[in-house]
């Protein structure tokens, strides 16, 4: 079978993927028969899920597009200060579902989303299929530092994290789907992720040390686990915690 050559230019913080010799050029791919794109895109070690526009000779083209010898390919991650509707996209939604699932060695993370009240599902029970299936089932985008959990055709929504630090990884996360609007802190459990809702003291005096009976009077209660929150002596550590992060975007 006669082989064939496209050649593939990834943009901005695509080339994150690639070896830094290969980085912002052009790249020769050689095939045989007729691969998708998404397919050499992976080939690439690129995630699908990263990407939100492919070019192949100037035009817009999904995933299943075949590849033709001599084709010139653009790869473009998500676009977040550009509004590019008119131009076929690769998902029937866009990722703005603020609600997350993390893979089991995103435990410090998830806390932070919490903190500044993101959705940040976590159970370091789930394997990969697992955490894939919940995904799909609430609609939760993956965050995951493992690129080899995004390469799975059914995931569309997911985010490879780069560093190891989880501060550097929540300024990721607010970066790449634009969330610096809607944070709101102290508003999830952050042991469970539930809602917090205001509760009176009276309601849950009983459950309150004689200290905390004494100096406090406003409290929140997580509508799943129970857990009771009130602005003691940490708060204003918390509160310093969330303005760093509010920051970390850069």
């Amino acid at each position: 079978m006669r082989e064939h050559t496209a050649t593939f230019r990834f943009y901005e913080e695509l080339n994150e993927f690639l070896p830094p010799a290969r980085r912002k050029r052009d790249l020769p791919y050689r095939f045989r028969g007729k691969p998708s794109v998404k397919h050499a895109i992976e080939a690439h070690h690129v995630p699908h899920t990263e990407v939100d526009l492919i070019l192949v000779g100037g035009q817009s083209v999904g995933f299943d597009h075949p590849l033709a010898d001599g084709d010139r390919v653009a790869v473009y991650p998500t676009f977040e200060g550009l509004d590019i509707s008119p131009v076929l996209k690769l998902r029937p939604a866009p990722l703005r579902n603020t609600a997350f699932i993390l893979d089991v060695h995103l435990g410090k993370l998830a806390k932070l989303l919490r903190m500044l009240g993101f959705d940040a599902a976590f159970d370091w029970r789930l394997d990969d299929r697992g955490i894939i299936r919940r995904a799909l089932a609430e609609h939760r985008i993956i965050l995951t530092r493992d690129r080899r959990l995004l390469h799975a055709r059914v995931v569309t929504h997911g985010c490879h994290l780069h560093s190891q630090d989880p501060t550097e990884q929540v300024g990721q996360v607010l970066r790449r789907f634009d969330l610096y609007r809607n944070i709101q802190p102290f508003t999830r459990c952050l042991t469970c992720n539930g809602c917090l809702e205001d509760v009176s003291k009276a309601e849950i005096l009983h459950r309150l040390e004689p200290k905390t009976r004494l100096y406090y009077d406003a409290f929140r209660r997580c509508l799943d686990c129970g857990q009771i929150y009130w602005k003691g002596s940490h708060f204003t550590g918390l509160e310093e915690q969330v303005r760093r992060l509010r920051g970390s975007g850069g």
